[in-house]
């Protein structure tokens, strides 16, 4: 290990500046890779080539561990630091191969609310200035890319209002100096879809002309926003078109942070780059007056977005404090999106650890969000099968779902929280059992990880091992890895072996032939215990849309809170008697879900009274980064 943990334990930042880091290259050395598979990004990150995959298609697959988490306090309990120390544990302790695979985070809360997200203490991924800030520009690209989307569409709008059926065709397939025409590839996959099999321009007729080239977008349908990466509130709403060559032209839209984008999840779930350009070409933006989807393919765009997010589909290859190997790949949103980090990083993580080795994922939110998408949104596109569950639990959020006091970023905890309260502590375990239950129903081994805070008691910990070993799960742990990195998640590492090593009987919740309807009944039954559903009329007229357009087949992703089972984040514990409200239903085709809102679900942040960027600064004398967390 390169850093010797001592106490009190320093700021992230500073274990982080502190780690003697070994060089990518050597980094990738272990894992059997070498130069010529790395894009260098410096001396300490670098892109992995997708050819990878292709030499190693036959190789053996590890084993697949997801980490998620009970239902979390608003400050988290620990989920990364977790998933970090777990694999330090794995591979610097116990000499195993191993691969950490987590999410690169939004630079919007980096600088609003929450400091770093490269995991903690001593269980970090490192260097943790360049993971949480511009990494290798993926974010950048997705940002470039679905802007670019956004302004195709009203740009599309505006020329087909001035221009008639002739006027456009002439712009789009002008004649060369011998009076030739042509189509460009991408308007190839246009004819086709609509059924004209021609291949000279000139044959077309008045009728296929219009067909072709006016999609006639009805505005109100556009469910297409711009993105970017910073936290700001006041784009949220905005009104566009207000210059005077647009005059007529203006509608309202809004800003999402980039990591809310579509092309976000296409990323995080593409299983390559041809897979890629079929996902993004795809993407439903709304549709025309008559009632038809209109994607980025009939916009002529989906190829130009292909080629800016071509070297972002390359995973990123990172480093722990303690020199085991880390991942970073795309990031997306855990509520309105899936919340998973790529499917290409495990699918070169589980071929480059082998039979033998351990792959660490983490899945966003508790695990009635990230968990429940992981298993039947992700699994089902990668066809991987994981091998054990691990879900992280604290005597804070246990204790909280019993009824503690409210829990506030920025407040100091009440004493209920920092004094031993074994009867406030097993009035919460229920929630605990509802998310062990809920993993189990997915046929895949559980190991709880009790992660510990320097007041929790050992008769605290000991209750809760009872009651999740009582409930199903295959051990229960206490973990210290943030103040003793992976020395202190050994025990924890020790059952998560022992659970894979356990025969499993994985199984999706719903198969994708039902009807959308049964879908999110399911979901909202089983894994909330809701009593049932109600939809608005707005959400019943989308799926009635959806079916008729042929998206139901989709699998379901609910954007719903991530503070409790239920839909409201007040309802703590295990909530009873109530239905969840859909509001409206949203479809990212391209992506390859449907999204049913499920109440007030925010896509951009915004930042609080004193957000973390006045503490982050450059030493000018070290040009190290300061402040940052």
């Amino acid at each position: 290990m390169s850093v010797k943990p001592v106490k009190p334990v320093p700021s992230d930042l500073d274990i982080a500046q502190a780690t003697e880091l070994l060089p990518i290259v050597k980094i990738a050395e272990q894992l059997g890779l070498g130069e010529d598979d790395l894009d260098l990004y410096g001396k300490h990150k670098a892109k992995i080539h997708l050819d990878v995959l292709d030499r190693m298609k036959d190789r053996p697959l590890g084993h697949y561990v997801d980490v998620t988490a009970i239902t979390p306090t608003p400050l988290g309990e620990g989920k990364t630091t977790t998933t970090v120390g777990l694999s330090q544990a794995l591979g610097a302790h116990l000499g195993k191969k191993v691969v950490t695979v987590v999410r690169q985070p939004s630079m919007g809360p980096t600088f609003g609310i929450k400091g770093g997200a490269a995991g903690g203490g001593y269980s970090q991924v490192v260097p943790m200035e360049d993971f949480n800030l511009h990494l290798t520009g993926d974010i950048h690209a997705v940002t470039a890319s679905h802007d670019l989307l956004a302004a195709a569409i009203d740009v599309r709008i505006l020329h087909e209002s001035s221009q008639d059926d002739e006027k456009l065709f002439n712009a789009f397939c002008p004649a060369n100096k011998k009076g030739e025409r042509r189509f460009s590839p991408i308007m190839l996959r246009r004819l086709k879809k609509l059924g004209i099999d021609k291949t000279n321009p000139a044959d077309l007729t008045p009728e296929e002309k219009r067909r072709m080239f006016r999609l006639d977008i009805d505005p109100a349908t556009i469910t297409w926003n711009r993105v970017l990466d910073i936290s700001d509130r006041f784009l949220r709403v905005v009104k566009i078109g207000l210059g005077p060559e647009e005059k007529g032209m203006v509608r309202e839209t809004g800003f999402d942070i980039s990591v809310a984008s579509e092309i976000m999840a296409i990323l995080a779930l593409t299983t390559g780059v041809a897979d890629m350009r079929e996902r993004l070409g795809r993407i439903v933006i709304g549709t025309s007056r008559a009632g038809a989807a209109v994607t980025a393919d009939d916009l002529g765009v989906a190829g130009a977005l292909t080629v800016l997010m071509k070297d972002a589909i390359m995973p990123n290859l990172m480093q722990t404090v303690e020199n085991t190997a880390a991942i970073v790949h795309a990031g997306p949103f855990a509520n309105i999106a899936h919340g998973n980090s790529s499917i290409i990083a495990d699918q070169i993580a589980l071929r480059l650890v082998g039979k033998d080795g351990f792959v660490v994922t983490e899945s966003g939110f508790g695990a009635d969000c990230g968990m429940e998408k992981f298993m039947n949104i992700k699994c089902r596109a990668s066809g991987l099968v994981p091998s054990a569950v691990v879900i992280v639990a604290t005597i804070r959020a246990l204790k909280m779902h019993g009824g503690g006091p409210k829990v506030v970023a920025g407040k100091p905890l009440a004493p209920e929280y920092t004094d031993e309260n074994l009867g406030l502590l097993e009035k919460g375990l229920p929630n605990m059992v509802a998310h062990l239950k809920n993993a189990l129903a997915f046929g895949v081994p559980v190991v709880i990880a009790v992660n510990r805070f320097a007041t929790d008691t050992d008769a605290e910990i000991e209750m809760v091992r009872q009651a999740a070993v009582a409930a199903g799960a295959e051990d229960a742990v206490m973990s210290d890895h943030w103040a003793e990195g992976g020395a202190g998640a050994v025990a924890l590492a020790k059952a998560v072996i022992a659970a894979c090593a356990k025969p499993g009987n994985f199984r999706f919740l719903y198969p994708l032939d039902w009807d959308i309807k049964k879908k999110i009944e399911t979901i909202a039954t089983r894994i909330y215990g809701a009593d049932g559903v109600d939809y608005t009329p707005e959400a019943e007229a989308k799926i009635e849309l959806y079916t008729r357009l042929g998206f139901d087949k989709l699998p379901i992703c609910m954007a719903k809170t991530h503070l409790s089972l239920s839909h409201n984040p007040e309802l703590k514990g295990v909530p009873k008697g109530f239905r969840i409200p859909v509001r409206d239903i949203r479809a990212s085709v391209g992506a390859g879900f449907l999204y049913p809102l499920c109440g007030d679900i925010r896509t951009m942040p915004g930042l609080p009274t004193r957000p973390v960027y006045y503490d982050v600064d450059l030493d000018l004398a070290t040009g190290k980064v300061t402040g940052l967390f």
